[in-house]
């Protein structure tokens, strides 16, 4: 086989066990995705169907020590359980770029559900960034941003006022607006109770993650021309 070498291409997933390691060569973006509980074929993953002991040298797994460890010697169950399992032999600016890429995506999800505990109040991109970098939080490249939620907000907490935090509404639409204006509130959260009242506006309580209070405010607005009303009535 020759002498391997990471590319963008294709890389090696590891997985050891029982005293056996078993290797699979995979494309990097796709394997992530599956390791991620994401819905991907495991042939689009696979360079091959292939289980090595080691893939640098050529040297495959045998049938023996695959039944040991996950009970079968089918490759693509085989191949599923390395990813899930092990880890992803990604190269040093893949690495980098996964991390850039799922570290960003955690400070949107918290920006869009957490809030200054004193203000009540969303808490800026930026301000949250630089808490980031102070507390030296350590993003995991391949968990789901919104499973990695409460350990950085904890991480955070030690630098800056934070919680995760719930904002409760009531939003009125004009008669013209309400139903392109209930559509919008469903898309952001969850509609508790919806009442019309005698001059056809529609009355909308709705429940939405705290860091959403001032795009709900703008998209209210956008909606009905500045003719709604938009009332946070908690948060917590």
């Amino acid at each position: 086989m020759g002498v391997f070498v990471l590319s963008e291409k294709h890389v090696i997933a590891r997985y050891e066990a029982r005293g056996h390691r078993f290797e699979v060569l995979v494309k990097p973006d796709l394997a992530i995705k599956l390791k991620e509980g994401k819905s991907v074929s495991i042939d689009d993953v696979l360079v091959s169907d292939f289980i090595y002991k080691d893939a640098k040298k050529g040297l495959k797994a045998s049938p023996e020590a695959m039944r040991e460890v996950f009970g079968t010697e089918d490759p693509r169950t085989v191949a599923v359980e390395i990813i899930k399992r092990g880890e992803i032999q990604l190269t040093a600016e893949q690495r980098r770029r996964l991390i850039e890429e799922k570290k960003a995506q955690v400070l949107n999800f918290i920006a869009k559900n957490a809030v200054d505990p004193k203000t009540k109040l969303p808490i800026p991109l930026k301000r949250l960034e630089l808490a980031l970098e102070q507390a030296r939080v350590t993003i995991d490249p391949f968990k789901p941003a919104e499973q990695q939620l409460d350990a950085v907000v904890s991480q955070l907490a030690k630098v800056i006022p934070i919680r995760i935090a719930r904002a409760y509404a009531i939003v009125r639409f004009p008669p013209e607006h309400t139903g392109r204006g209930l559509k919008a509130l469903q898309s952001m959260g969850v509609v508790k109770k919806t009442t019309w009242l005698s001059d056809g506006s529609l009355q909308v309580e709705v429940e939405i993650p705290a860091g959403l209070q001032q795009e709900l405010i703008d998209r209210v607005n956008a909606i009905t021309r500045g003719s709604g009303d938009v009332k946070i009535t908690s948060v917590r």
